[in-house]
């Protein structure tokens, strides 16, 4: 398949309708080549013709689209700390079929990438993994989506090179990218961040992840790990971060420290609607406290107004570093937005700079899946399409 092909199909992806005019800006080819991909496209049944655009008092532009019922779909496999998600999607980033979760503890599971290899099996028995284009995979860690590694691991650990075993399995083009990454990705192309140039998009879950668009482009670093807010030291407890040193943000602002706080006043006696769910499992879980929170229980709104007042200290260091237009919270604690956000500016107020914090936002995200869908976004923009390559070969 032709290279501005790809570009065409892939624009279409994040953006669609377009006309030809506005795919020529965003992949910067002329009208004329644009032109002539386009109705090559259309020949092949790939994209198709929208009509004509609304006017604006000159000559309406014909848009297009991409031709979702012929296209392949995408593989989405989100994985955090403890839990696997797993998503068929097709091009317009509809579920295909219902996502699926397992519980996999990467740390504590004997043979975590097992356990997802076989998640993978069952939850693709029944579907044609001919049709899918490629397989996308996010995850925490020093993520190299260049090597294709996770340098969390040791080399002998078998999730070092979970790209390459699950591409070797499946027989499938594979990329992995870093969690938070990847959730910048889907905040900046369908979320919060679209049609910012200087968005900092937090992924707040078991860490505190950071994924940086600055001018308009994912900022990575020179090697590639730039964002790791959570180890950012401006803890002044002595706990023990899971990075193995003293201070981190994490073990004040993350969903683990608020779980651990409201774990702590409901064995001190605090009256709380999660005391027994407490007593009879010996402990609670993060839906249970989301919920507790949402539903008013005071020792669950605590414990993310805690989290929230840290969490502000460390976007008020990055303001002053960076001067963002936009702090976007996403991840599984936008599910507590509400709860988040007074404390979030009440801590931004005394920590930062009002010159330089006044004109940077705070928002709660309202992408559901964000890392599903940043996942596939990943798999989209990295894949060389040679599913329909052999499929034009077929057809032709």
């Amino acid at each position: 398949m032709k290279t501005l092909h790809k570009s065409i199909l892939t624009s279409l992806y994040y953006q669609t309708p377009q006309s030809i005019a506005e795919l020529s800006n965003s992949i910067g080819k002329s009208v004329p080549n644009v032109t002539r991909s386009v109705q090559e496209l259309l020949q092949y049944n790939l994209i198709n013709s929208e009509g004509f655009a609304a006017s604006t008092g000159g000559r309406r532009a014909i848009q297009y689209s991409l031709n979702i019922e012929v296209l392949p779909t995408l593989l989405a496999i989100a994985i955090d700390q403890y839990n696997t998600s797993i998503s068929l999607m097709d091009l317009s980033n509809q579920m295909i079929k219902e996502l699926h979760q397992q519980h996999i503890n990467l740390n504590q599971s004997e043979d975590p990438l097992e356990k997802i290899i076989a998640l993978i099996d069952s939850f693709l028995e029944s579907e044609n993994k001919e049709n899918i284009l490629t397989v996308g995979i996010s995850m925490p860690g020093f993520v190299d989506s260049e090597k294709g590694i996770n340098s969390s691991y040791s080399p002998t650990d078998p999730l070092y090179h979970i790209k390459d075993a699950i591409e070797r399995h499946l027989q499938i083009p594979t990329y992995i990218e870093n969690d938070s990454t990847a959730i910048a990705i889907a905040e900046h192309q369908f979320g919060k961040a679209k049609g910012s140039n200087n968005a900092l998009i937090i992924n707040l879950n078991w860490g505190v992840g950071l994924g940086m668009i600055l001018e308009g482009r994912l900022f990575k670093g020179h090697s590639g790990y730039a964002g790791e807010f959570s180890h950012i030291p401006l803890s002044n407890q002595n706990k023990l971060c899971s990075c193995g040193k003293r201070g981190c943000l994490e073990v004040e602002a993350s969903l683990i420290a608020a779980l651990g706080y409201a774990s702590e006043q409901i064995e001190n006696g605090q009256i709380s609607q999660l005391t027994a769910h407490y007593g009879q499992e010996g402990r609670i879980n993060i839906d249970q406290l989301i919920a507790a929170a949402l539903n008013g229980d005071q020792v669950a709104i605590e414990s993310f107004a805690k989290i929230g007042y840290m969490l502000g200290k460390g976007i008020a260091t990055l303001i002053h570093i960076i001067n963002p237009e936009k702090v976007i919270i996403s991840g599984k604690g936008s599910e507590i937005g509400q709860i988040l956000l007074p404390q979030i500016q009440a801590s931004m107020l005394e920590f930062s700079i009002q010159r330089l914090s006044k004109d940077t936002s705070i928002e709660i995200s309202t992408l559901h899946n964000a890392q599903i869908i940043g996942t596939a976004s990943i798999a989209v923009s990295s894949s060389n399409w040679e599913v329909l390559h052999k499929k034009q070969t077929e057809t032709n």
